[in-house]
């Protein structure tokens, strides 16, 4: 009889200590290759006045760090992707409420602004904590626990937009939705914009595929070459518009374009966009 793998126990302290550390850094460090893009558009921007507010955002950057102050005042929605091992367990409670302790304490400590309401329709009361969070937990080989946050700003997560396309729309389909898209948005989610672009799946799934896309390296295109391409086509589409910095003209509107796919239905095309604004935050953690 085989013997039963012993699971290691990851203590519920651990955790939430762990990701009120995430909250606060999410919040004030740029990611590093968030900030090599910012400075990549400074110095290919011809537009004085878009080259002014990459440099405005270069200088936030530096005190957000140095100061540990937010990024920006709207900290945003508290959105974690989690990858668990099938191996490993939490001990003294729940993930999930590690997950809000974490929440809690970090936009507490942190001085973070609270931006959450607990009722979306008819009592719009601020919920004081910054919680609930959003987790999207996927289990995996392995005992370990990778927590990553993403705070999600409402000026940017306000146009997002899905679309159930036909089959028969194609890639031009796609990169027409995506170029409206963020020409649509102009200067509401703060741009250079990362574009998350979620395909196929279905409806639900496209969205999700749209923002865990924009967790990717800016730097980094799709590991299939077809969508590699198409990432930098409507990339290059998107730098045509001229929306450019905060929506005033410029050069350079978007930084990078991700796409995400999954299979789908023979009757459906889903796609999802869903924007990052220039201080494309997050922070991650392996326990």
């Amino acid at each position: 009889m085989a013997q039963a793998k012993s699971m290691r126990l990851i203590p519920f302290e651990k955790i939430a200590s762990e990701v009120a550390t995430l909250c606060i850094r999410a919040n004030s460090v740029l990611p590093d290759d968030v900030h090599r893009a910012i400075e990549q558009a400074y110095a290919r921007e011809s537009n004085p006045l878009a080259k002014g507010f990459l440099n405005e955002y270069l200088q936030n950057a530096e005190i957000a760090a140095t100061e540990q102050e937010a990024l920006c005042q709207d900290t945003g929605f508290a959105v974690f992707f989690i990858e668990m091992g099938e191996d490993c367990a939490v001990s003294g409670g729940s993930l999930s409420n590690a997950i809000e302790e974490g929440i809690r304490r970090g936009y507490r400590d942190g001085f973070l602004r609270k931006s959450i309401v607990s009722d979306p329709l008819f009592h719009r009361i601020n919920t004081k904590d910054n919680t609930p969070g959003i987790i999207h937990l996927t289990l995996v080989p392995g005992d370990q626990l990778s927590i990553t946050l993403a705070p999600k700003g409402g000026g940017s997560e306000n146009m997002s937009a899905i679309r159930m396309l036909k089959p028969s729309d194609g890639k031009q389909g796609v990169l027409d939705f995506v170029v409206e898209c963020v020409r649509a948005a102009g200067g509401c989610p703060c741009p250079p914009t990362v574009v998350g672009v979620g395909i196929g799946g279905t409806f639900e799934k496209a969205a999700y595929l749209a923002k865990k896309a924009l967790l990717r390296d800016l730097a980094q295109s799709n590991s299939n070459p077809d969508y590699a391409a198409l990432e930098q086509e409507i990339l290059d589409k998107l730098n045509q518009t001229g929306v450019g910095a905060q929506g005033l003209g410029g050069d350079v509107t978007s930084f990078a374009v991700h796409i995400e796919f999954f299979p789908c239905h023979i009757a459906s095309l889903p796609v999802a966009v869903n924007l990052n604004c220039h201080a494309a935050r997050h922070a991650s953690i392996t326990l």
